[in-house]
């Protein structure tokens, strides 16, 4: 089209020479003029409106992989201290002894007992905390949500575990009951914008979302994972652990679209938007429990 009218100018321009030199611009030869910046503005403001969401886009993705890695670097933390790391069937077993027990929009994914040290600790006395991560998607923001819950002596609810009582450690954290006092501690939200995602009802190729993984199981020396996932099939938080060797895997995959999108159709994960759902993951051994 700007070919056209760059045609149409100069040829109106040299029938203008011939008839009036001093006459100024013509009628056609302003509306001309004015087709021609319109169309350039056009163009302008395009582009400008792209380098915009280009980099709103760009914002986004860098602000949920620094979150994410954030969170990661925190829970890796924790799990460093951890004395002992519930696998999937332990959860289930002392899973009606935590907060929430009823509540399917939290699932608890990784459940340890961490040591702490305090100044008022007698000595010989054996301070620990349980804590529980969950993923959460009762977030109003539509995607999931990293949830903390963490009590420890003198909460509301909490009992110390006791090794004595049982034949091995196992049986005693797996038997493990909260006192007969409510609990008042809430969860605390560690991180907002977590992939929400559920399988589609017809399965996709390459699946989405991703499946979780955990390392392969090895006998020297001898690694046995256990995978711990929300039964509705959301794997943008999951943990493998290995009970035996305190050693646990945690995944977490962001959203970012969900920092910009309001439809829930429009932040669902899909392989070409890939880039939209930053990931991190950390392999972390606890403390030796002596146990």
């Amino acid at each position: 089209m700007i070919k056209i009218l760059k045609f149409i100018f100069k040829n109106q321009f040299k029938a203008s020479k011939f008839i009036d030199k001093s006459a100024g611009f013509t009628l056609v030869e302003l509306l001309i003029a004015l087709a021609m910046s319109s169309v350039m503005i056009t163009v302008l403001l395009q582009f400008m409106i792209s380098i915009i969401t280009t980099d709103s886009d760009e914002q986004i993705k860098i602000n949920s992989e620094q979150e994410i890695q954030t969170a990661l670097d925190d829970i890796s933390r924790d799990l460093q201290q951890a004395i002992y790391i519930y696998d999937a069937a332990g959860i289930d077993k002392i899973k009606d002894e935590l907060r929430y027990p009823s509540d399917d929009t939290k699932t608890p994914i990784l459940v340890f007992w961490k040591r702490e040290i305090s100044d008022n600790n007698s000595p010989g006395e054996d301070n620990s905390s349980l804590v529980v991560y969950y993923l959460d998607n009762s977030s109003s923001t539509m995607a999931a949500r990293i949830s903390k819950w963490q009590i420890e002596k003198d909460d509301e609810g909490f009992a110390p575990f006791n090794i004595a009582q049982y034949n091995t450690v196992e049986d005693a954290m797996n038997n493990w009951q909260k006192s007969g006092t409510a609990y008042t501690d809430a969860a605390d939200v560690l991180i907002d914008y977590v992939d929400q995602t559920t399988p589609p009802p017809v399965p996709t190729t390459p699946p989405t979302p991703p499946p979780a993984t955990c390392p392969n199981n090895s006998t020297t020396p001898p690694i046995t994972w256990s995978k711990i996932t929300p039964s509705n099939g959301m794997t943008g938080f999951y943990a493998c652990v290995d009970k035996a060797n305190t050693t646990a895997k945690v995944f977490i995959r962001g959203n970012a679209l969900a920092r910009r999108e309001s439809d829930p159709n429009l932040i669902k994960y899909e392989n070409d938007k890939k880039s939209y759902f930053p990931t991190a993951s950390a392999i972390v051994q606890g403390a030796k429990s002596g146990y």
